[in-house]
């Protein structure tokens, strides 16, 4: 059995950079967990507009409101498998603002071939990804459809009002890093957020994720 990005991913995943290869097969099967300790060079915001946006994902971790340089960060990522039974990432990111801790909270699952990442404290927001592999070996990854669940309330999230997201992730043999660089594009108002960051990894034996970095509510739908 394979991780959940290498299910989704296919061919193309054996043309990540081998750490690369290292760091998303994070799962059961392998029974190994990430954690990561670096540095946001920065994280910036789009308008001041942006700004109630970014606080109301605030609330509930799926969003931070802060800018700043040279930024603290932890990420961990744990397998494990969820109440209903489906094979769990977590990929909870720790930032140390100007003496305030801010948290984004992700947790992906493998639905139909692709994966799905659910944001937030309680999974509130399901977004599809698109992997795919650039020509040095670097992980692209962009949001696609997003999904509203609250309760009863279900709602595909009109893109009017949210923004889709290009991560890039690659590993530099000069510095024996990792590299993260983040934009969030709104189709009609343009930038929203993004950051740029570098960390290295370790790795630890684990087939469970500690209950502080799961989510406070498992979301059956995708």
């Amino acid at each position: 059995m394979t991780s959940i990005f290498e299910q989704a991913m296919g061919a193309d995943f054996a043309r990540l950079h081998p750490m690369l290869q290292r760091r998303f097969s994070v799962g059961l099967d392998r029974g190994e967990a990430c954690i990561g300790h670096g540095v946001m060079t920065q994280i910036r915001r789009g308008p001041w507009w942006t700004v109630p946006f970014l606080q109301i994902g605030r609330l509930r971790n799926i969003l931070i409101p802060d800018t700043g340089i040279n930024v603290p960060f932890v990420i961990e990522n744990y397998p494990y498998r969820d109440p209903l039974g489906r094979e769990t990432v977590t990929f909870v990111r720790e930032y140390t603002v100007r003496d305030h801790r801010r948290r984004f909270d992700a947790t992906m699952v493998l639905d139909a071939g692709r994966i799905v990442d659910y944001l937030g404290t309680h999974q509130h927001l399901a977004v599809d990804l698109d992997l795919t592999v650039d020509d040095t070996g670097a992980l692209i990854l962009t949001s696609d459809a997003q999904r509203f669940y609250e309760g009863p309330i279900a709602f595909r999230f009109p893109m009017l009002f949210s923004g889709r997201a290009r991560l890039r992730e690659s590993f530099d043999e000069r510095d024996r890093m990792f590299h993260v660089d983040l934009e969030v594009h709104n189709k009609r108002f343009g930038f929203l957020f993004g950051y740029k960051g570098s960390f290295t990894c370790d790795w630890t034996p684990a087939t469970d994720a500690p209950d502080r970095l799961k989510p406070k509510r498992h979301e059956t739908r995708t």
